[in-house]
């Protein structure tokens, strides 16, 4: 990767033993911890930061931005942690690992942001904690690494390790708002649900301005990844130095012809991505990214790398969960095959099945799965135990089984990938995990974080925000968007809705991705794209960096011939 962190709770001795200190551009050495940072923009105003005065050091990697503008923001948060404890954590905002080691303190550790939107990988087995930011890399100092099944399992299924497991036993990664010592993992308390009464929309709209502004200082030439739907045209409308916008996207798709209109609407020039192979096929460039603890396909735009001509990159990620409420429950009723919401929450959701359909579980799939790999699990009973147990370890950040959905869906979110790989190319923007929205969204009421409230707020900022409306909800009603969809399906000589993505399995078989990634385990080529990429994400995650990685792929077994281990 072009960006990493990597440390151990010990001297540089240490850290010389496990890492070259030469693939690092700084080498912090404090009083109980070593880092060394890997970033070309180190310093850079609202980026990567890192200080070392007479009581020790501070590393921050990632996006951040502290109260004090023009301060290094490592400065300022060794400065106020000498005087607020852990404290002046809540003060720091953006998307984030922070390291802190002072002679004074109760101990050296490292913390994720609230959300955990920096993934921070740890593991003790080389006799001392070495932790970091690049799985692989801290996989390596692993001396006989093991498969965790459980990960394994959850991500063949799923498409996301749950919790702080990885597919390695001897590897974890910190908890969603956390903290990491020399000899233990502390929960912090910077995301707890606590809902109040106040204007929602009025005071999300004020909070969006300001995270712009923050954000408004990037350098550089600076883009937008553009889709055709609410998220990414608010950054279109209040970043005003944005140069291009880019989509993937057939050149005739309507999500292409509607970012076009946005980008065209905002004076920035727009480019599509036409969906070759590049868009699908997982190699290091995007599989890197994926951790081994998530799918790879969520990274649309890896493959167009070298056509991005910025420098600041800006995304809508989460926005939907965030702010719009994805993984709320919602109340529906059955019109014509099709569950349609009634713009309600559902009063009593089953939170395992609510859960198993936003990940995205196929269930026929996962038999097909398990008839067909070395897993003698079945696979509908693992996955509800599983997510069931995932939920109720998120119960003390929520009291309401809505939130309590959504910290789970947060904790564990698919996507992240996507923005790993932008922000090891570009310095990127992560809207989402501003301080204040994050705030916004742990006192909002699940029933008043809805699309509704999120539009209301863009509208105030601006109110031509919806002269493009995106191609299949021209209604501002979901009925009449899920009826009118309908129609056009069943209407021969009206144009259906295209989804936004293109068609992976079009795109699997045009590309002969079979062959390419999996010749050598035909049995599996039945299985849908989307689960042999899974396959091919976590096998090429396990060779870059083990040396004689366990088969994945076990000859076409019956049954009765299925062993217990992989």
């Amino acid at each position: 990767m072009n960006r990493e962190l990597f440390g151990v709770f010990g001297g540089i001795e240490t850290f010389d033993r496990l890492r070259s200190s030469t693939e690092f551009d700084e080498i912090l050495d404090g009083p109980t911890v070593t880092v060394g940072i890997r970033d070309a923009d180190l310093g850079v105003p609202g980026w990567s930061a890192r200080y070392t005065g007479d009581d020790g050091v501070c590393v921050i990697w990632g996006e951040v931005y502290v109260p004090s503008d023009g301060s290094n923001a490592a400065r300022w948060l060794l400065e106020r942690y000498e005087t607020d404890g852990a404290d002046a954590l809540s003060a720091l905002n953006g998307s984030y690992l922070a390291v802190i080691d002072t002679a004074a303190s109760d101990g050296a550790f490292v913390a994720t942001d609230p959300v955990r939107s920096r993934e921070c990988f740890y593991t003790d087995e080389p006799g001392v904690r070495a932790f970091g930011t690049d799985a692989a890399e801290v996989g390596r100092t692993i001396t006989e690494p093991t498969i965790n099944r459980n990960g394994v399992l959850e991500f063949l299924h799923l498409g996301v390790i749950l919790g702080e497991k990885t597919a390695i036993t001897e590897l974890d990664r910190l908890p969603i708002d956390s903290k990491l010592t020399a000899t233990a993992v502390e929960s912090l308390d910077r995301f707890v649900y606590q809902p109040q009464e106040f204007e929602y929309a009025s005071e999300l709209a004020e909070r969006l301005e300001r995270a712009f502004q923050r954000r408004s200082t990037l350098p550089g030439r600076k883009g937008v990844l553009l889709s055709a739907g609410y998220d990414s045209r608010i950054i279109l409308s209040q970043v005003s130095d944005i140069d291009h916008s880019y989509t993937v996207g057939a050149p005739g798709a309507q999500e292409v012809h509607g970012a076009k209109q946005l980008a065209k609407q905002y004076d920035s020039g727009h480019t599509a991505f036409p969906p070759d192979e590049r868009y699908l096929r997982p190699d290091e460039s995007k599989i890197r990214y994926s951790q081994g603890i998530k799918e790879s396909l969520h990274i649309h735009h890896a493959g167009y790398t070298d056509e991005i001509g910025v420098e600041t990159m800006y995304h809508g990620l989460l926005c939907d969960t965030f702010f719009r409420g994805h993984f709320t429950a919602q109340d529906t009723v059955d019109i014509l095959d099709k569950r349609v919401p009634l713009g309600r929450l559902d009063p009593d959701p089953n939170p395992v099945d609510v859960l198993l359909e936003k990940f995205g579980y196929d269930r026929a799939a996962s038999l097909e799965i398990a008839d067909r790999t070395s897993f003698d699990t079945d696979p509908e009973t693992f996955v509800r135990e599983a997510i069931a147990d995932e939920f109720d370890s998120r119960g003390s950040r929520a009291e309401t089984i809505q939130n309590t959905l959504t910290c789970v869906g947060i904790a564990n979110q698919p996507s992240i990938p996507f923005h790993n790989h932008l922000s090891d190319q570009f310095i990127t923007s992560f809207l989402a995990t501003d301080r204040e929205l994050i705030v916004w969204h742990l006192q909002t009421p699940p029933a008043h974080r809805t699309t509704d409230t999120f539009l209301e707020a863009c509208q105030q900022l601006d109110g031509d925000i919806l002269r493009q409306r995106p191609p299949d909800r021209p209604h501002d009603s979901t009925l009449l968007n899920e009826v009118e969809g309908f129609v056009r399906r069943k209407t021969p000589l009206l144009q259906s809705f295209q989804p936004p993505w293109p068609n992976r399995e079009v795109l699997f078989d045009r590309y002969d991705l079979d062959q390419q990634l999996l010749s050598d385990a035909e049995h599996v080529h039945p299985l849908p794209a989307r689960h042999k990429l899974r396959f091919t994400d976590l096998r090429g995650w396990l060779e870059c960096w083990w040396e004689s990685p366990p088969s994945l792929l076990a000859e076409q077994p019956s049954r009765s011939q299925i062993p217990n281990t992989i």
